[in-house]
């Protein structure tokens, strides 16, 4: 009897322990399928243009004002319905997604009955719901004008005005003529191709011919016979498509052309409107990419008028927006410019030509967020440290300048229209997500919402953040993520994961400090997992990142190699056991470190790799490396489909056959040359994806490289 109560303590015992055992990560939770181990969110917005916040709280849109105690139901999804059925709209499960105009009226879209969007306009005090525009289906590259409720839209290569019933086609173009569109490969911050007037009058657009640019051959294997599917591909040193600013006149129906003048291989980038409606600015980029020259046009005429300044570098000059005229200004207008090593705001006046920087320091304002009606910008900067991102106000005319965000972390700040109070969504190492208001002296009221940690009841492991010194004294910032069961009596392989390329920084005061579940997965798996944000990736102003030019890769790689030293510092290091893991520009540092340093890492992951700049595209291309006529020796320097003979240990390069971006052609003659060297490397292809493997796919990816490093490293 006391035997079968021992054995019953026992059993309880067991079952209490699997009860509270922590859970594990999985290739699908690694590859973004499960979204209960991301952070969730909720939305607040300023209720138009004043102090009050808007929120959904069940079935009920609130609102309320910072410092009530209590909010107020604004609308509820039974008053939103009912008006719904009054013209014949169907039922909402939720509560739609309004973008306010005012206090009393906003707009939203919902799914018609064809599968196009319907845009209906709310009006709280009429107590209605109106129809404004339906699109057809197969629109894209939507773009609404506030002031006017026109809707901009493409289908196909051509350009779409709807306005009411009424429905105007602006072009008619042959094959390899594109409008409407974002052009130049998404490069100089462009991210889309349709500019409003401010009075919705006039419709400014892109206009890409890409006739004279060479096919590149993809190939569609969902067919029985595959298909051919060629893009247009312009690579280093190649013709390039040629891109026109026009400007139509809804009024008049006229179109005109912006005369910007030869050659007619450049770049045209911060499109942006004068408050007058009647000028407007284009910054032409030279395709050198080392004079940009900021110029105001007639959009009545597209007469040149005059060049409001020019920008100049010896390596590459890089817009990073639009010219932001000031409320009312006809002549003021802020511009984000690295003139003095650093990327910061500078008033331009379009009349004097003169300029002057508004604030000044050794960071770098990463964006521009808007202005008061007090004369105040609002900007976004790294100025308490790189790693993290905190939101300022700055008196236009002096200089002075307050710390709205206080919290360590990343922000994310929406100002209210008086400029009295502010939105703030951020995250941190401890903060998984969270949102608060905050007033104009950086004061916190309540939080408004505080995300629950999703990976709580999952065994992750410790991580941590350093900093060491590169060759020439930067800071570097390195991450380690270790083990959930880690011993520090062991020793331990070790993944290098790896972009290092510009646009990127890994390592943030964020969530996970930025390593996103994939590396935790890794650790988790047995791994450490090591980072270092090299010189030349992100945010660090014009000496860190500059520092690749001509050269890519050389920098670079030393500073990862200075990673390394520091890591073998480390007691629980295996320092023969060291591997590297990278995608795109990752791919190719990953690839290089395998080829420049054999003896460091003796296994290496390889997807999507950069393998030959002169297969890559012109604007980025270019940028960092200029054309292979221009630097010869640094194509060569950086090559490295000519360097497999230096091949040792165990590498598997990963590629999706139908890649735009680094085209498959970088990991063939790759493999050609391994091929001709007598050097086994490992390969795998995943048909059908583009630059990156997603969807469900995603976890097989996961899984492999995962395997891959288990049996080899």
């Amino acid at each position: 009897m006391k035997k079968l109560f021992l054995s019953a303590i026992a059993m309880m015992l067991i079952m209490t322990s699997f009860a509270q055992e922590k859970k594990m990560l999985t290739p699908a939770d690694a590859s973004y399928n499960n979204y209960e181990v991301f952070p969730k969110g909720k939305s607040f917005k300023w209720l138009g243009d004043t102090d009050k916040y808007v929120f959904t709280e069940g079935d009920e849109l609130r609102y309320q004002t910072p410092g009530e105690k209590s909010s107020h139901t604004l609308l509820t999804m039974e008053q939103i319905n009912s008006l719904c059925k009054g013209n014949g709209i169907g039922d909402f499960k939720k509560i739609p997604n309004i973008t306010w105009k005012n206090e009393h009226s906003g707009y939203f879209y919902k799914m018609g009955d064809d599968g196009g969007l319907v845009l209906y306009l709310l009006n709280i005090n009429e107590k209605s719901i109106k129809k404004v525009t339906a699109l057809p289906a197969n629109a894209e590259n939507v773009n609404l004008n506030e002031v006017t409720m026109r809707i901009a839209y493409t289908i196909g290569n051509d350009l779409y005005i709807a306005d009411g019933d009424k429905t105007s086609r602006l072009t008619e173009n042959p094959e390899h003529v594109i409008a409407g569109q974002s052009v130049h490969r998404n490069e100089f911050a462009i991210d889309g191709g349709i500019f409003w007037s401010p009075d919705g009058n006039k419709l400014a657009y892109y206009l890409m011919d890409e006739s004279m640019v060479t096919d590149y051959p993809l190939v569609d294997i969902t067919t029985r016979i595959a298909e051919a599917k060629p893009i247009k591909y312009p690579m280093a040193g190649m013709t390039s498509h040629i891109v026109k600013l026009h400007v139509y006149d809804i009024a008049t129906g006229t179109d005109v052309v912006m005369r910007t003048g030869e050659p007619e291989e450049h770049y045209l980038t911060a499109i942006t409107w004068n408050n007058d409606n009647e000028k407007i600015y284009i910054g032409i980029l030279n395709r050198g990419q080392d004079t940009l020259s900021f110029n105001e046009y007639n959009a009545l005429s597209g007469e040149f008028n005059k060049t409001i300044f020019h920008d100049e570098d010896e390596q590459y000059v890089e817009p990073q927006g639009p010219a932001y005229f000031l409320p009312g200004s006809t002549t003021e207008f802020l511009w984000l410019a690295q003139r003095d090593g650093y990327y910061h705001l500078w008033l331009h006046n379009t009349k004097t030509l003169k300029a002057r920087q508004i604030e000044k320091g050794d960071y770098v304002v990463t964006a521009f967020n808007g202005f008061d009606s007090e004369g105040n910008a609002y900007y976004t900067s790294t100025e308490v440290s790189p790693l993290q991102r905190h939101f300022y106000k700055v008196n236009i005319k002096n200089g002075k300048k307050v710390r709205i965000t206080q919290k360590h972390g990343t922000h994310s700040v929406s100002p209210s229209k008086s400029g009295r109070f502010f939105i703030d969504n951020y995250t941190s190492t401890d903060v998984p997500r969270a949102v608060c208001i905050q007033d104009e002296k950086g004061r916190d009221f309540a939080p408004l919402y505080m995300a629950e940690d999703p990976l709580k009841d999952y065994n992750l492991g410790v991580t941590e953040l350093d900093t060491i010194k590169s060759e020439d004294g930067h800071a570097l910032y390195t991450r380690i993520v270790k083990p959930y069961n880690f011993d520090e009596n062991k020793k331990y392989p070790v993944i290098v994961y790896v972009y290092g390329g510009p646009h990127a920084q890994l390592i943030t005061d964020s969530w996970l400090a930025g390593a996103g579940i994939y590396l935790n997965y890794l650790a988790q798996e047995g791994f450490i997992v090591f980072t270092i944000d090299n010189r030349g990736s992100a945010d660090r102003g014009e000496a860190f990142e500059q520092v690749i030019h001509r050269q890519c890769g050389q920098a670079e790689m030393r500073d990862q190699m200075t990673g390394i030293e520091y890591l073998k510092t480390k007691p629980y290091i295996d320092p023969e056991r060291i591997g590297s893991d990278g995608w795109s520009y990752g791919g190719f540092m990953s690839t290089s470190l395998k080829i420049n340093y054999p003896e460091t890492f003796k296994v290496s992951v390889a997807g999507g790799p950069v393998i030959n700049w002169k297969y890559y595209e012109i604007m980025y291309g270019e940028r960092y490396m200029d054309t292979p006529e221009e630097n010869p020796e640094g194509y060569e320097l950086t090559a490295l489909d000519n360097k497999t003979d230096k091949l040792e240990g165990k590498l598997l390069i990963i590629h999706c056959s139908t890649d735009p971006t680094v085209v498959w052609q970088h990991s063939l003659s790759f493999l050609e040359n391994a091929i001709h060297n007598q050097k086994q490397i490992d390969y795998f292809v995943y048909p059908g994806h583009d630059h990156n493997v997603y969807g469900m796919d995603r976890a097989h990816l996961i899984m492999k490289i995962t395997e891959y490093f288990k049996e080899n490293l």
